[in-house]
């Protein structure tokens, strides 16, 4: 399905005139949006640099350790079940159950230098997302909502889209905080690779058709014009309608309707990204970029291996996204769209040096990993070294507030500028991490 994290209650009051004209439910139809672009249109984009962003969020934890991060000369307690492999950039080793990331390292690059300074589950996701520490006085935006709130429509999708819901949202993870509701995400929670997938609210029911739809439309609009002649406030009737009307499009345009047509890929694209939830989650995140929406966030659960670390990573976990994400990184270039689209694998932290004895790795607040590639990222790029356990950086070491700082400046917004509170105008400075300068 398709929501709109609006943390709001609806008031249909002034909405019983088109109770009738209801379509399974105007919510079926996607007819709550009214509210949401209402509040969306309070905002005044700030348009600057068109760089576009696809996230992959592993929720849980993916080991360092055991993908990107080795240590073969480790005690096995340390270095774990995984034997090593040699990846495109010399001198540089990852582990056996990436071979695919390995064979393409000089399109990406890895900071093995990562610091997450955190180990709780949550307060990554608020961490992590924003590059602000987690504060309980004050919910920072995430990147997405950022986007949205600078640069707002480009079409007539949303700006800023997730998939799936694998965000800990305890902590105001992944939402637009004082940003305002308007820039959260259009969640979306159908599997793109189930047979018949469709987006709830987007596409319409069974034996509903675009031109009933369109009728339906006409139909409102000639109650709306009788109504109005007895209304006391026709300006609010006719800003509310204004919403309706853009709420109308959004599932009307031809845009929204190409972007949700995988059916119409080349059936060995959709098997080269992979006919599971995440490979075709990020064949979907192409496409919605290419549709025109600014900042897709694809999440992936599961990734919280206190227990059977090495099964679990080896067998289900990684041999999807090594699939995928090499996938995608060629089709974006291909395609001509690698310049100016950044792709960023991040998750909540690393985990322990120790095996434990369920053979899983537990929280690490220290040292982890992250991916970026696309919009001048130097591919090959290995950067930051840990120490002989993987337990902290001990070279070139960068935070989650640099992260962010990099992503910023990588789509053309200031990371130490002044945004205000949609509450109540209090100047809040965005970011106050440094740019990682060997990736700019």
């Amino acid at each position: 399905m398709l929501s709109f994290l609006t943390g709001r209650d609806s008031n249909c009051a002034n909405l019983a005139r088109r109770e009738f004209l209801q379509i399974g439910g105007l919510a079926t139809l996607g007819l709550g949006l009214p509210d949401y672009l209402q509040q969306r249109a309070l905002a005044e984009p700030n348009r600057r640099k068109d760089t576009n962003v696809i996230l992959i969020w592993t929720q849980g934890g993916t080991s360092h350790h055991d993908t990107f991060d080795p240590k073969p000369q480790a005690p096995v307690s340390v270095k774990g079940s995984y034997d090593v492999i040699n990846t495109a950039v010399p001198g540089v080793q990852f582990t056996e159950i990436v071979p695919r990331m390995a064979k393409e390292l000089n399109r990406f690059a890895v900071l093995r230098g990562w610091n997450p300074q955190n180990g709780s589950h949550g307060t990554a996701d608020a961490w992590v997302m924003s590059g602000r520490p987690f504060n309980p006085a004050v919910t920072y935006p995430c990147y997405g909502s950022v986007v949205s709130q600078q640069f707002g429509f480009k079409t007539a999708l949303p700006p800023f889209v997730q998939l799936g819901n694998a965000i800990d949202h305890r902590f105001g993870g992944g939402v637009a905080g004082y940003l305002g509701i308007e820039h959260n995400p259009f969640e979306i929670m159908a599997d793109p690779a189930a047979a018949q997938f469709s987006v709830r609210d987007i596409t319409p029911p069974a034996g509903i058709s675009m031109d009933r739809v369109s009728r339906r439309k006409q139909m409102l609009t000639a109650v709306d014009a009788l109504q109005k002649k007895a209304d006391l406030q026709p300006e609010a009737f006719g800003a509310l309608d204004e919403h309706y009307r853009a709420a109308l499009n959004m599932i009307t345009a031809p845009e929204t309707k190409k972007a949700f047509e995988l059916q119409k890929e080349d059936p060995k694209l959709r098997d080269r990204y992979g006919m599971n939830r995440f490979g075709q989650g990020l064949l979907l995140s192409r496409r919605l970029i290419e549709s025109g929406v600014r900042f897709v966030t694809l999440t992936d659960g599961g990734w919280d291996t206190h227990a059977n670390n090495f099964v679990s990573l080896k067998n289900s976990l990684i041999p999807r996204l090594d699939q995928a994400i090499p996938e995608l990184l060629i089709d974006l270039e291909e395609r001509g769209l690698i310049d100016n689209t950044l792709v960023v694998w991040v998750t909540d932290f690393g985990r322990t040096p120790k095996i434990n004895s369920a053979s899983g790795r537990d929280h690490w607040s220290t040292a982890g990993f992250a991916i970026m590639a696309g919009a001048g990222i130097p591919g090959g790029s290995v950067l930051g070294v840990t120490d002989e356990e993987g337990g902290r950086p001990i070279k070139d070491e960068y935070l989650s507030q640099d992260l962010a700082a990099t992503i910023y400046e990588k789509i053309g917004i200031e990371h130490d500028m002044v945004l205000h509170s949609s509450l109540d105008g209090r100047p809040m400075v965005l970011n106050e991490g440094r740019v990682i300068k060997e990736w700019m």
